[in-house]
């Protein structure tokens, strides 16, 4: 569901922040032009490593998703087509949140698409308010997928462009 939403034929430009195991990133990798350009950006050096074992070849830094624009410029990408997301947004405060989200606007190109999930349990959170509200506030376009019940807990996607 993160991932089928993209047209992967078009997409050349593509970031991935919190890969965690690498679930994501395989189906990124499966789906990715040959043309196109692709990195990703864990925290947790552990799992930088579990990304990197199950898909070698991949780039994976280790830093903050706050930091993507210099991340784009060391990777030679100039233009950002497509964020997928992994990011556990209803446990940041609102200062995280928010240096996230301004860093992903300031890369992703108009038209650009970003998708993140979220658990329904946590929507109910004020941080998890909190987050929906400015993704609503800061693109042009925000939906919710259908429910992933076989997800444990259930959660959704948010799919918004810029």
């Amino acid at each position: 569901m993160m991932v089928d939403w993209f047209d992967w034929s078009e997409v050349r430009g593509v970031v991935e922040y919190g890969p965690g195991t690498g679930v994501f990133t395989e189906g990124i990798t499966q789906r990715l032009h040959p043309d196109a350009r692709f990195f990703a950006v864990e925290r947790s050096a552990e799992l930088a490593e579990l990304t990197r074992q199950r898909c070698p070849g991949t780039t994976v830094h280790e830093a903050s998703a706050a930091d993507v624009q210099q991340l784009c410029q060391r990777e030679g990408i100039h233009q950002v087509d497509a964020i997928i997301c992994g990011l556990p947004w209803a446990s940041f405060p609102e200062s995280l949140q928010a240096s996230i989200l301004d860093a992903t606007l300031d890369v992703l190109r108009p038209g650009g698409q970003f998708a993140t999930f979220a658990y329904w349990q946590g929507v109910v959170l004020p941080a998890g308010r909190r987050f929906s509200r400015r993704l609503r506030s800061s693109f042009s376009d925000v939906h919710r997928s259908p429910t992933v019940w076989r997800n444990l807990p259930p959660a959704f996607v948010y799919r918004c462009t810029k």
